[in-house]
């Protein structure tokens, strides 16, 4: 299919054929903008000449402390410049990143580290004494400490272990970056926040990395020396791939450690930050932010959500302060973000419910998946008519490699020649998908399936209410029940009968939660309400 006749000596070669990798990005970068801002944190500021030099070290210096291709380097870090330096220094020496979620306990890392078997760990001070405790409950070989201390932040080292800086200093500027040989080399290792069991590693390779990072590009309808700041965490789908993508434009990465109201209006204000990513729960900080610690600012920030669709309250209210907001989905195995609310001309003189209506859907995929569609059983299409569920299937370039010593786990994740993603999900007739719910919050009460989704849509809209996670009570009667966990914006007061009754207004009697508990809700590093705790907490009712 596709050859002609004759095809002699037209076969892949030197001169037309190069692995695709993100590395290429930074090497392109240094050439063309040696001088332009790359990374900026505080009173840290580097060219892209210095920060491919830092990377540089990094990969020297870890080739010395006997990493070799396809050893794992692990990092505990915040988004500080040593965690971007990390994403093209650990694969620049042949090795595969494993940034490791920082609010893990000790048993989840030791874990992780040996599943892993990394050689080298980055730690920040802060965490060092849960790592240090990690280690003691390792069963395999423990891994090097690097400590990288955060002067910034006023977080210092501990003096215990080999400093960051030292470790650079030992490295060589010169180093010959170890680029793929095949583009399907792993690049990084993700351990999923599994709820339930332990996490699994989910393996990327370097053609997806680099795909998703250049896919994205046209999805945020970037133009050259982008701002970025970094909301996401980068050991959360390696920061959605977008510090890999930073150098594609020439961009500068503005590292943020603690996420903050002000911390994000003062970057936007005195560093023009142009692109941030974030759950709802950041949109959510800044439109209640007091007044003191908004910033004025002239130019429109463009933010890619995702985690949960954001209340229609929420993107009402941001939107005229300066935020386009665009609805994206993905998972950890798909590299982050791979579907994206396009919007349409059409649109744009929606206002109010039924623009936020619109911006709430997950859309189409991004120009690098090759297919998202949402199947029944059988795994044929369910009809697009906005109301028959489905779960939705990925497949093409930036689906993961699978799970690392995992056979079984993988095998039944790409079931059929798609990678199932858990998510239950509508199709529009026009295609845009929408997600119902994780198949795992659904509610079924006498029958009837309830849409966690669609009740905290409603309660977000009461003016009393910060934030809300509605999950399944088990009920003699029915089943189970939906109950509400409300957390209060600061100085709001309402009862719980008011909340009930202001959901009866507005949904199914069956769908009205039965119970209101008022409390601070138990969240991710990410952002994401832990519904599986707030369930056993349901139970215990």
């Amino acid at each position: 299919m596709g050859w002609m006749r004759d095809e002699t000596g037209l076969g892949k070669r030197a001169a037309n054929y190069v692995p695709l990798t993100p590395l290429s990005f930074l090497k392109r970068a240094v050439g063309i903008w040696p001088d332009h801002p790359a990374v900026v944190y505080g009173a840290h500021r580097k060219s892209y000449a210095e920060y491919a030099e830092r990377v540089s070290r990094l990969a020297s210096a870890l080739s010395k402390l006997g990493v070799a291709s396809g050893d794992v380097v692990a990092t505990i870090l915040p988004n500080i410049p040593a965690q971007a330096e990390a994403h093209f220094g650990v694969p620049a020496c042949g090795a595969v990143l494993n940034a490791i979620n920082t609010r893990l306990d000790p048993d989840t890392v030791a874990y992780i580290l040996d599943h892993g078997e990394a050689k080298v760990v980055l730690c920040d001070p802060q965490f060092l004494p849960m790592l240090a405790e990690a280690v003691e409950r390792m069963d395999g070989p423990a891994p090097q400490i690097i400590e990288v201390a955060d002067d910034q932040a006023g977080v210092h080292g501990h003096g215990h272990y080999t400093e960051y800086e030292a470790l650079l200093a030992s490295g060589d500027p010169d180093f010959d970056w170890v680029m793929p040989e095949d583009e399907w080399e792993s690049i990084a290792l993700n351990y999923t926040s599994g709820t339930t069991g332990r996490p699994k590693g989910v393996v990327y390779h370097h053609r997806g990395a680099y795909l998703n990072a250049m896919g994205q590009v046209l999805s945020w309808r970037m133009t050259l020396h982008p701002k970025y700041l970094t909301i996401v965490p980068l050991f959360h789908c390696n920061g959605w791939c977008h510090t890999w993508m930073m150098p594609a434009l020439g961009g500068t990465v503005i590292c943020c450690r603690d996420i903050t109201a002000p911390a994000i209006f003062d970057a936007i204000a005195d560093e023009g930050v142009t692109h941030f990513g974030g759950a709802p729960i950041v949109l959510n900080t800044l439109v209640n932010a007091p007044e003191e610690q908004k910033r004025d600012f002239d130019h429109v920030v463009e933010v890619f959500t995702a985690g949960a669709p954001p209340a229609p309250a929420t993107l009402a209210k941001i939107e005229p302060m300066g935020f386009n907001v665009t609805q994206v989905y993905g998972l950890t195995e798909v590299y982050g973000p791979a579907t994206e609310c396009t919007w349409k001309d059409e649109w744009e003189p929606l206002e109010g419910a039924d623009r936020a209506a619109i911006k709430a859907r997950q859309g189409v995929a991004m120009p690098f998946m090759e297919e998202v569609v949402v199947t029944n059983e059988a795994l044929a299409p369910v009809t697009r008519d906005s109301e028959t569920k489905g779960e939705i299937m990925f497949r093409g370039n930036g689906v993961m490699k699978g799970y690392l010593k995992n056979e079984a786990a993988t095998e039944e994740a790409f079931a059929g020649g798609y990678f199932h993603s858990g998510d239950i999900a509508i199709q529009h007739p026009d295609s845009y998908v929408q997600i119902a719910d994780r198949a795992k919050d659904i509610i079924i009460s006498g029958g009837e399936n309830i849409s966690s989704v669609e009740v905290e849509g409603c309660l977000m809209n009461h003016d009393a209410v910060l934030l809300c996670a509605v999950v399944a009570k088990p009920d003699e009667k029915w089943g189970e029940v939906p109950c509400a966990f409300v957390e209060l914006k600061d100085g709001h007061e309402v009862s719980e009968s008011d909340l009930i009754a202001f959901a009866r207004e507005r949904l199914a009697g069956f769908k009205t939660p039965k119970q209101v508990v008022f409390m601070e809700l138990p969240k991710t590093s990410t952002g994401k309400i832990q519904k599986f705790e707030l369930r056993s907490v349901a139970k215990g009712l």
